[in-house]
């Protein structure tokens, strides 16, 4: 004797597990588990990829292209070049220094804190809450919270805060963080970069980019030959 199945309990309704229903309402809690399935960590990076790539994001870029970097800095001279040396913050105010510190970070692969201080110096420009609210989402997805793609060495309190001021973003909501990235780089990076063979080389007015110019050949002319004789006895 075939078991039956309850189909509906309230109606003491069964039927036999060979019955075409049967079969279809076997596949369709089959099939039920794969539509409850949560997105996982490959969806994630992707919408993040997406997020990255939105144009406020990107806005008042100071990097440009990299090959722009060494463009730039073939262009300095040493007396600006030592002007960088003065203060951490004059090598941050002019964009050839800030595309050579840059630059340097990358060489380093530790380009994650300049490119945090460059969102924040965007984001500051913004001029109303519509500019804001996905900017100031985008930077602390990118560099602040656990496990961001880019994130950046700062302390629990400075997170927690910068984490609460994210919902109703201000001009200054990433000013702690910003502060305690720039301090980071002023006391380690800075240094570095002063010693560094790039940094040394403008000083010295030696930028390896730049080209060796060669002086032009004197062209002669007829003038130049009036009154030569031949000698044929070379022939």
């Amino acid at each position: 004797m075939e078991n039956p199945l309850l189909l509906f309990p309230q109606l003491n309704i069964s039927a036999s597990k060979d019955k075409p229903y049967y079969k279809v309402m076997k596949s369709a809690i089959k099939e039920e588990p794969h539509k409850a399935s949560k997105p996982g960590a490959k969806q994630k990076r992707n919408r993040l990829s997406l997020l990255l790539q939105k144009p406020e994001f990107h806005e008042g870029d100071h990097l440009g292209k990299p090959g722009n970097l060494t463009k730039a800095a073939s262009s300095v001279s040493p007396e600006e070049a030592v002007k960088w040396g003065e203060s951490f913050d004059k090598l941050l105010s002019e964009k050839a220094g800030l595309d050579a510190f840059t630059k340097f970070l990358k060489s380093e692969f530790s380009e994650e804190n300049i490119e945090f201080w460059i969102a924040c110096e965007d984001y500051k420009k913004s001029k109303s809450m519509h500019e804001l609210l996905p900017k100031a989402k985008t930077i602390f997805e990118t560099f602040i919270q656990k496990d961001a793609p880019k994130e950046v060495n700062l302390d629990f309190h400075t997170k927690e805060v910068t984490r609460q001021n994210i919902g109703q973003p201000l001009p200054s909501t990433f000013d702690a963080a910003q502060t305690t990235v720039y301090r980071l780089m002023e006391q380690d990076s800075y240094p570095r970069f002063l010693r560094s063979d790039p940094y040394l080389s403008l000083v010295k007015g030696r930028s390896p980019a730049r080209p060796t110019l060669r002086r032009r050949s004197r062209s002669f002319t007829v003038n130049d030959f009036k009154g030569v004789r031949p000698d044929f006895t070379v022939w």
